[in-house]
């Protein structure tokens, strides 16, 4: 039985260049579709219920990372990988946090990721040697599920909480991250729950206590 992939990623290219390779093993997979954006994504994982979906972070919008969430709180039985070629603590402990069944790289050789996605489908963890041995530092180190809410926050996230640090409005912090002000909302949320705060005024506070008064790099 092979394994039905959602291939995730908002380079055409990419997506094409996955597909042929995984064409070469329909032994062992097979792709049942592909999503350039996060909203297409959580779709069509409803409409094929593919067994993999292999997820981007960096994508327009809303990232690889939010739209992990939710789709394993729709599709609980559905695991998700994280394919990417950030090499960010920050991503790896986040997608833990997700609940992603694994964190790859774009770079890792072909029959890595074969071996990998025939893991996934026994219930194992796609993740090198290399990833793990960071998961466990980050617990050893209390970063996942630890205590500074900060660390629990998406790269997006972190921007949308310095532009609120610099008094912006959520029609300008649209503009200046070209997304919607539904979007900024939504961000706006997640912080809110994130770092247990009640409104945007705690959220200006927070960020200025902890030092957070401009835009980063």
């Amino acid at each position: 039985m092979t394994i039905k992939v959602l291939i995730v990623d908002d380079h055409k290219l990419f997506r094409q260049g996955l597909r042929s390779l995984m064409s070469t093993r329909d032994d062992i997979v097979e792709v049942v579709g592909e999503a350039a954006t996060a909203a297409e994504a959580i779709k069509l994982t409803g409409q094929l219920r593919p067994d993999v979906v292999l997820m981007d972070i960096y994508m327009p919008e809303v990232d690889g990372l939010e739209a992990t969430r939710a789709i394993k709180k729709l599709y609980p039985e559905i695991a998700v990988v994280i394919l990417t070629s950030s090499e960010k603590d920050s991503h790896l402990f986040e997608a833990v946090r997700a609940d992603a069944a694994g964190y790859l790289l774009k770079n890792l050789d072909a029959d890595e990721l074969f071996n990998m996605l025939e893991g996934v489908a026994k219930g194992e963890a796609a993740m090198t040697r290399a990833m793990a041995s960071k998961v466990l530092k980050g617990i050893a180190r209390q970063q996942i599920g630890g205590p500074d809410e900060i660390e629990t926050l998406t790269e997006r996230e972190i921007m949308v909480l310095h532009l609120v640090a610099q008094g912006e409005s959520n029609p300008q912090i649209a503009e200046k991250l070209s997304i919607s002000t539904n979007t900024v909302k939504t961000h706006l949320s997640n912080i809110l729950k994130k770092l247990q705060l009640d409104n945007r005024a705690q959220v200006a506070a927070y960020a200025v206590e902890h030092g957070i008064k401009s835009s980063p790099d």
